[in-house]
């Protein structure tokens, strides 16, 4: 009896095991960009809540999410740059957008409320080139009279890593910049002329946070997360505004999702009265050709619930949902593409 007790508490303990077991695998794992973990961090939340699954997201930045897909060594990368059609083509991957949002520089100083400084594609070039170094001269103190600007230096903060918020920050200043485009240029990784570093969004908000007299760049909810001082800014129409979910919405409201290769909008210096100037969508790499079946389609099931549930919850956050007929378009696209390793759709 004792025997049949022991052998019965075993085979517990074995279904017990393997049950843990096939949950663990059953989780999704990914990597790569910081912009949007906030987001995919509460998808993630909601989504083993509803089914169980579990998403394991490494915030590394869009450099090394790109790495690591190409290595397979995640189940997908994330990068808010988008990848060009030849790289697409040369390493066999799939891209789709997953959500979007908006880039802000934000600020360090006494006396400055979050939304009431006022600042230039211009002016914000120049202090990233090293060119404006104090917080009083003409050119700042121009476009915000009455504002308490003093002759404190200015601190400027980068991010030290591969990232596609980054890429959105020197694609926009060098866009409407020729002394950036030639010094600085756009990309995930460039010399900078001056500053700090910081790893991801996070590693940016903790050293403006912590200097006196700092600006920076992040997605802006890591702005508001944190209660820091973010700018207006002023865009290609010649306003000035400020971000939300209703400006980057705005500077979406053009692209041609359809007719860009691999969907890879860029939505910087879009035109509009509204727009918010670096706004910006995060996209997702998935290999076309997969050796399991099941966890990519784990990693499609998750989107596709995010993509209907996590509308709202996007909002909340101050991103911004893609629109139905994107969706769509994703959804054709996963079916088209996305095989097990005798060609047959997963999707």
């Amino acid at each position: 009896m004792r025997l049949n007790q022991f052998v019965k508490t075993a085979m517990v303990a074995a279904v017990a095991a393997v049950a843990f077991s096939s949950a663990v695998a059953a989780d999704i794992t990914g990597a790569g960009a910081t912009f949007p973990y906030p987001i995919y961090s509460k998808w993630a939340e909601s989504y083993k809540a509803a089914t169980g699954t579990g998403l394991n997201y490494q915030s590394i930045g869009s450099g090394g999410g790109i790495k690591q897909i190409k290595a397979k060594t995640v189940d997908f990368g994330a990068s808010d740059m988008p990848l060009k059609e030849e790289e697409l083509e040369a390493e066999g991957l799939l891209q789709f957008p997953a959500i979007m949002g908006g880039v802000v520089p934000i600020v360090n100083l006494d006396g400055i409320t979050p939304g009431q400084l006022k600042m230039t594609p211009e002016v914000l070039a120049n202090i990233y080139l090293g060119k404006i170094t104090k917080w009083n001269d003409a050119r700042i103190t121009a476009l915000n009279p009455g504002a308490k600007l003093t002759d404190s230096d200015i601190t400027v903060v980068h991010r030290s890593d591969g990232s596609g918020t980054t890429f959105l920050w020197t694609d926009f200043l060098s866009k409407t910049n020729a002394d950036f485009k030639e010094g600085v240029g756009a990309g995930t990784a460039v010399k900078w002329p001056a500053g700090v570093g910081g790893k991801g969004n996070e590693g940016v908000a903790a050293n403006v946070q912590r200097i006196k007299g700092s600006i920076g760049y992040v997605e802006y909810a890591y702005a508001k997360k944190n209660k820091m001082s973010h700018t207006q800014l002023k865009n290609r129409d010649g306003q000035f505004v400020q971000p939300d979910d209703e400006t980057f919405k705005a500077a979406a409201a053009g692209a041609d999702w359809a007719k860009t290769p691999g969907m890879g909008v860029i939505l910087t210096n879009q035109a509009g009265k509204s727009s918010w100037p670096i706004t910006g969508a995060s996209f997702i790499l998935l290999h076309k050709s997969q050796a399991s079946a099941e966890r990519a389609k784990e990693v499609l099931k998750f989107f596709d619930w995010s993509y209907k549930n996590g509308g709202a919850m996007a909002s909340d956050l101050d991103y911004v949902a893609m629109p139905a007929p994107v969706v769509k378009l994703v959804q054709d696209a996963w079916k088209a593409n996305v095989k097990d390793a005798s060609g047959k759709a997963i999707w």
